[in-house]
């Protein structure tokens, strides 16, 4: 059962962002930064990538833990109210990201999906590897 009335609990979740948060913004400001320079929330490729460095066709989505399934057959353990909604709503955005990810795959993007941690806690290792996939196409 849910701790909030239904009300609260809507109120909540319209405030949960979709862009501009905490993590993207520290990855394009590591990257900006190092000097490159990308698009953001480009909405004419599917999905909406987060960051987008077009002159290399790289997409990159930063992705909360939560709800994108990160160790999804562990995490979903932990969800004690509601778990039939949010087992649907989780499940349906892991089986969307797979599926955006492989329609930019197949128009020729190279995808990258950073982890919310990996961003906060090895940005710099993120960095890298964008610096690497940057490296090989040019």
């Amino acid at each position: 059962m849910d701790n909030l009335t239904k009300e609260q609990r809507r109120k909540n979740m319209q405030h949960i962002k979709c862009k501009n948060t905490s993590i993207e913004i520290c990855l394009r400001k590591a990257l900006w930064n190092a000097g490159i320079r990308y698009r953001k929330n480009v909405n004419k490729l599917p999905g909406k990538p987060d960051i987008v460095i077009t002159k290399y066709n790289l997409a990159i989505f930063c992705d909360s833990e939560f709800w994108h399934g990160k160790d999804w057959n562990i995490t979903k353990n932990k969800i004690k109210s509601n778990t039939s909604y949010w087992y649907n709503k989780i499940e349906s955005n892991i089986a969307r990201d797979k599926k955006i990810t492989e329609e930019l795959e197949k128009a020729g993007w190279i995808v990258l999906r950073f982890w919310g941690e990996d961003i906060i806690y090895h940005l710099e290792a993120c960095i890298e590897k964008i610096k690497q996939i940057i490296l090989q196409k040019s």
